[in-house]
């Protein structure tokens, strides 16, 4: 009893000192360029893909650094739309370090949302969860099998993933395993289907197989499952 106690102090410690290094890293990064937060709100939601790409490349040498910050920012917010920067990542650093980069930053990012969700805003993840009823079914699933599938899905909004893993029973290795795995597919996925839409021109070919490629497996695998709980 005294060891669980004594556990439990240890993780509620090393939650608040992550906690509070996170808000020191974005409250310090406030100070340093004010305007940073509000250009990347205003780049988000307008989905200025052409601005995306200048402001990055603003950064120089340290333009992945800043990339990967910002993809790990918008996806612990969960709200805001990240397509934009995994489309300029691949247009900027080229198709194998754009997914490179935009897979690892929302994956870290989603990882931090559920440690914020599930110790700190839990109402607020129940209250996102009632708004979808697809959403309520899926918080019976608590394996990392299943949070990788709900990763796998190209442009699925994060936060709501993100809010039934926090209330389900699913630990932090497993969440964060199915997290790394299924976000590979679908970041990859943005990312080359955003890069050969705005080169199309070049890659018209390319874009036609991957949509029709995307279409029968994810096709497929929506006919299995329905098959499966028949």
């Amino acid at each position: 009893m005294i060891q669980r106690n004594g556990d439990e102090r240890a993780e509620r410690r090393f939650r608040i000192a992550l906690f509070g290094v996170l808000l020191l890293v974005l409250v310090g990064v406030h100070f340093v360029d004010p305007s940073f937060y509000p250009t990347i709100y205003q780049l988000s939601m307008d989905g200025d893909l052409k601005g995306t790409i200048a402001y990055l490349k603003t950064f120089g040498v340290y333009a992945a650094f800043m990339s990967f910050f910002i993809d790990v920012v918008i996806n612990v917010v969960g709200f805001l739309p990240s397509i934009f920067i995994s489309t300029a990542n691949g247009l900027i650093f080229g198709l194998f370090w754009g997914t490179i980069i935009s897979w690892l930053a929302e994956t870290v990012g989603v990882i931090i949302s559920f440690y914020m969700m599930r110790t700190l805003f839990r109402g607020m993840a129940q209250h996102v969860i009632a708004q979808s009823k697809t959403l309520t079914k899926l918080g019976s699933y608590d394996s990392w099998q299943a949070m990788a599938i709900a990763r796998a899905i190209p442009y699925m909004p994060n936060g709501l993933v993100t809010a039934v893993g926090a209330l389900s029973n699913m630990s932090f290795y497993h969440y964060a395993l199915g997290c790394l795995v299924g976000k590979f597919p679908s970041v990859a996925l943005e990312v080359i289907l955003g890069h050969d839409v705005v080169n199309f021109g070049d890659n018209s070919l390319r874009l036609t197989i991957i949509i029709i490629a995307v279409a029968v497996i994810y096709g497929g695998i929506w006919w299995y499952t329905k098959r499966e709980k028949k």
